[in-house]
């Protein structure tokens, strides 16, 4: 498939979204099969676009802090006065991925409360793993030649971590960052069962309400999220990797 084909499908999915976000009317037709005779077609209980933007910001709220803490346990790990923490950094890292996100969510509320807290955690924990190992991959992936010319120019090793190694791996660390976004933005929807705003919050309605247009609103609009960021992220993966 060409290059200018794929960016032209890119382009209309986010105007699809977009319309969709901003004109849900417009699309009633298509929607309406799939809704109770006499029910709404289209979610009226709050503005698809203000739960889309509390949804994105939920992500955003976690794997930013998900981002920082991985990447400088990959960092303290991979030199040498940190190396022995490598064992206890990965079982660290390794609790949100074996905690399934509901037991999260149950074990958060009676400590933060419902809202958006108990859902922030999960997707911080959950972050964690795939943005630790891959930085972790691109700090000790590099050619040792590349780490001898360094030494061999006479930088310090903090010009080192960050005017070579780092600028290096970061191509394999947007990899990491990419998958724990994705994953973010499917997990949140799970948030809306202990009063987080976001698109699980429109799905919730539709199962409870046995409205199937809602369910598909709710999922097609994550899963058309998921696709946008994936390839905008891969997209910025691919020219980091390009100057490298």
């Amino acid at each position: 498939m060409s290059r200018p084909f794929v960016l032209l499908l890119r382009l209309a999915l986010v105007a699809l979204v977009l319309a969709f976000l901003f004109v849900p009317e417009a699309f009633r037709p298509l929607l309406e099969p799939f809704a109770p005779v006499g029910a709404p077609a289209i979610y009226d209980r709050a503005s698809l676009l203000d739960l889309t933007i509390s949804h994105l910001l939920i992500v955003v709220a976690a794997i930013v802090p998900a981002t920082l803490i991985s990447v400088a346990l990959a960092i303290l790990v991979s030199r040498p006065i940190g190396a022995e923490f490598l064992p206890l950094s990965r079982a660290i890292v390794n609790i949100g991925q074996t905690f399934p996100p509901v037991a999260v969510l149950a074990l958060a509320v009676p400590v933060v409360g419902f809202g958006t807290w108990p859902t922030l955690i999960a997707l911080f924990l959950y972050g964690l793993l795939p943005i630790f190992e891959n930085t972790l991959a691109g700090l000790t992936g590099m050619q040792p030649a590349v780490a001898e010319a360094a030494k061999g120019t006479g930088m310090t090793g903090r010009q080192r971590l960050f005017q070579v190694e780092l600028p290096l791996a970061l191509p394999v660390i947007l990899e990491g960052v990419r998958i724990s976004l994705v994953i973010a933005l499917s997990t949140a929807t799970i948030g809306s069962t202990v009063a987080a705003k976001g698109l699980g919050e429109v799905i919730i309605a539709g199962l409870n309400s046995n409205n199937l247009a809602f369910v598909l609103q709710g999922g097609l609009l994550t899963g058309a999220l998921a696709v946008i960021l994936y390839d905008g992220l891969g997209e910025i993966s691919r020219m980091t990797a390009a100057r490298s």
